[in-house]
């Protein structure tokens, strides 16, 4: 009711009259070489006032104040340009935009380096973009499957049954990451299980990586570094329906997805509305054949929305809302309840989560932000066995973050013009677990609700960041001060709180046009809170896995550096970037599993526990992109790198577990006409360390450390557009995800395997086909 009233609002609220205004107006096309470029925009700097050029690409602009302003033209695959031009009541300016071919990303404006938009190239710390037009050409259904196509970044799946999964980065495991939305710090512990699954691809309109911690406006949770999830907005009337169909492996397993997307902006473009919605239905897939799934069920149903309204020539209000309704099981016999089958792992999911956002332009200069973002995620599970009925669960989740963001250019500030930074917010994730109670037929009598858990994390935080700006360099020296507060009504032993004072620095040298040089330093932390792997329970018939914090468990610290050199050369029509980027993490006090013993009901508690020694992070990122222009595109990355306790851990190992010292990824597109696009794709895993609890050992409870072989996944896919009118297309697309069927095909097996077990990538041989319709691709 609340989102309707404020829709209402939104598309009734009216501008601060200002006669002036009506007069002036711009108006022309926006070109490269000879094509016109449908659906450019064209923005005044330092206000709200735009719009979006046709699907000719010709544009009108009206109510732009008077005076001499910079006109910037951008749009997607080019290199965004400003014009000077001076405004008069009454007079018309006409502006023919001439924008040049960017392929590969070089001048992309990005907005995770600092919450403001500047392009990739003026960013002092290197911020990786994953597009849309890589999802398509991977056929990423989810987030996760994209993932993989960035330098530094590998998804992993950690569970046999219920297919719980976690991206890494830079040899970090998943919570050292800090996952944004719309950057906003709401994706929690809870939403993180499951999460990089259940978010849609055809929500997102790129995804922007940010390696290690040289930005003081992030987390100081943020050690490997942050993923910003950025949702589509509305820029021009656009619709489009997408549907497809995969066959998974040999077995008839099925895969369907129907996905739809469309956005309204007013003729005067000062409001608007997108929205997209996905619908999801998978099969478990059975590997080995024995009645046990290793890929679960999936039942995803999707919705949001976003709106965005111009209060006045400087000010813009931005509403974002997704729900996500989704349901996975694994295990066996899927058509009984869970407390019948003999393995299952089920989840029920409800998120829903809202970003509202209000942009103030004080002046051409500086500009004031107002944010406040929510997610509410309420989970029903079953991680049980043997036709366990204490085995259900309910968790609820509640995320919220709020504050306020000035950003300002100096003319001089010391030595140069600077940027300044500066802002306050508090971020809050309250968590309940409960097991549910049961009828225990052993002792005829019920068990009542029980309460494992009653979190509550407060963060507070200021953070400052000023960046000196000169022809050559860019220096940028910030701060974050933070004080956390970690109460648990269930464990009164458990409150815990804490300061952390977290500098930040990084640097950019133009060491000349085509060779870049950055460098970054950064102090981090993790507060020893619940983490998404204690909300999730392994499963098998041989014993449960369970992750608990140590009473005296510390906070652990990082220190991080990176050093990267970054050159982009024009050969002709060939545009090329070749990046080579060194990392290095020390971590004190770092979090370690310490592994229990089973009791006589087969539970296991691994015990999360500081690492006396330290471990150390390091190694070194390689990405290289070329393209001749539209018609080919090569994207490659690959890490080399190496993680280390600095003395043993389990197993008499200083190794991280699960982690190889190599991986990479290929992205090859070919388009011959207009109409007509091949892609080629590739993801490299390396050997790496994989603990083994299964019921092939003699002593399954002391496992065993398996070093597993290297995987190549090989995708492909054709399509073909056919225009039927001016606003109205079909695209017609077929192809394989990992065509040469490398999968694990080591899988423990039946109701005792250890559904821990499993590596390499997160599906077998898949043959998809699929259509889509719209007015624009």
């Amino acid at each position: 009711m609340a989102l309707m009233s404020l829709t209402c609002f939104l598309a009734q609220a009216k501008d601060i009259p200002n006669e002036k205004l009506e007069d002036t107006m711009l108006f022309g096309d926006v070109r490269s070489g000879d094509e016109h470029i449908p659906f450019a925009t064209v923005m005044v700097k330092g206000t709200t006032v735009g719009t979006a050029a046709d699907a000719s690409g010709h544009y009108k602009l009206v109510g732009i104040p008077e005076g001499t302003q910079q006109v910037v033209v951008s749009a997607v695959g080019f290199q965004p340009r400003s014009y000077e031009l001076s405004f008069k009541t009454g007079e018309a300016v006409t502006l023919l935009a001439e924008l040049e071919t960017d392929d590969i990303g070089l001048e992309q404006v990005v907005v995770t380096a600092d919450r403001s938009e500047k392009s990739r190239r003026e960013a002092s710390t290197i911020v990786s973009t994953i597009s849309p037009r890589l999802f398509e050409s991977t056929q990423s259904v989810t987030l996760s499957e994209g993932l993989s196509f960035t330098p530094g970044l590998r998804m992993e799946n950690n569970c046999q049954n219920c297919g719980f999964t976690q991206v890494r980065m830079n040899g970090l495991e998943g919570p050292y990451s800090q996952i944004l939305i719309n950057s906003r710090p709401v994706f929690s512990g809870l939403a993180g299980v499951y999460g990089l699954e259940l978010i849609p691809a055809n929500m997102i309109d790129r995804v922007e990586v940010v390696r290690g911690g040289g930005s003081a406006l992030f987390g100081s949770n943020a050690i490997a570094g942050t993923i910003n999830l950025i949702t589509k907005e509305p820029v021009q009337d656009i619709y489009s329906i997408n549907s497809s169909i995969s066959v998974i492996g040999n077995n008839g397993d099925t895969d369907f997805n129907l996905s739809m997307n469309g956005s309204i902006v007013s003729e005067d473009y000062r409001s608007g509305m997108s929205f997209y919605g996905f619908k999801r239905q998978r099969d478990p897939y059975d590997a080995n054949d024995d009645g046990f799934s290793e890929m679960s069920t999936i039942e995803n149903g999707t919705f949001g929305a976003s709106f965005f309204k111009r209060m006045g020539l400087r000010s813009k209000l931005n509403l974002d809302y997704f729900f996500i309704n989704e349901s996975r099981r694994g295990g066996n016999d899927f058509d009984v309840p869970n407390h019948e089958a003999d393995i299952s792992e089920a989840v029920d999911h409800e998120i829903n989560s809202v970003n509202l956002t209000f942009d103030q332009f004080m002046r051409d200069h500086d500009k004031l932000s107002f944010f406040a973002a929510m997610q509410h995620v309420d989970r029903g599970s079953y991680y049980g066995a043997e036709k366990d009925l204490s085995a259900y669960g309910h968790t609820k989740d509640l995320a919220y973050s709020v504050g306020s963001q000035y950003h300002r250019d100096i003319d001089q500030f010391l030595f140069s013009p600077s940027e300044l930074v500066m802002g306050v917010e508090m971020s809050s994730d309250d968590l309940t677990d409960q097991k549910l109670g049961y009828f225990d037929l052993e002792t005829m009598e019920h068990v009542g609700t029980t309460t494992i858990t009653d979190q509550s994390v407060k963060t507070f935080g200021f953070f400052a960041q000023n960046e000196w700006v000169t022809n050559k360099w860019r220096l940028s020296l910030g701060f974050r001060a933070e004080h956390y507060a970690i109460t648990d009504q269930a464990d009164s032993n458990g409150d815990i709180s804490g300061n952390v004072f977290s500098p930040r620095a990084s640097v950019l040298y133009n060491l000349s046009e085509s060779v870049q040089l950055r460098s970054s330093f950064a102090k981090g932390y993790r507060a020893p809170q619940i983490f998404d792997e204690d909300l999730h329970i392994e499963t098998s018939g041989a014993r449960q896995v369970i992750h608990e914090n140590d009473p005296d468990l510390e906070q652990e610290n990082s220190h991080s550096a990176t050093f990267s050199i970054d050159l982009s050369q024009a050969f002709g029509r060939w545009q090329t970037q070749l990046l080579a980027e060194g990392f290095y993490t020390a971590l004190e006090n770092p979090f370690t599993n310490q592994y229990g013993a089973a009791d006589e009901n087969g539970r296991v508690v691994y015990t999360r526990t500081n690492a006396e020694d330290g471990a150390k992070v390091q190694g070194i990122n390689l990405e290289f992109n070329a393209s001749p222009g539209i018609r080919w595109m090569l994207q490659s990355g690959f890490t080399l790198q190496q993680s280390k306790y600095e003395s043993p851990q389990e197993f008499d190992e200083r190794r991280f577990f699960r982690t190889p010292n190599s991986y990479g990824y290929l992205a090859l597109s070919y388009s011959p006409t207009e109409s007509f696009k091949a892609s080629l794709t590739g993801n490299y895993t390396g050997k790496m360390l994989v603990p083994y609890f299964g019921n092939t050992l003699d002593n399954p409870e002391a496992g065993q450390l398996n070093k597993v072989d290297p995987f190549f996944d090989f995708g492909l896919k054709v399509s073909q557009n056919l225009k039927l009118s001016d606003d109205f297309s079909v695209q017609l697309y077929a192809g394989a995800k990992n065509l040469f069927d490398a999968y694990q095909n080591d899988f423990d097996f039946g109701i005792d395997r250890d559904p821990g077990y499993i590596y390499g990538p997160l599906s077998p041989r898949t043959i998809y086909f699929g259509i889509k319709l719209g007015n624009i691709f």
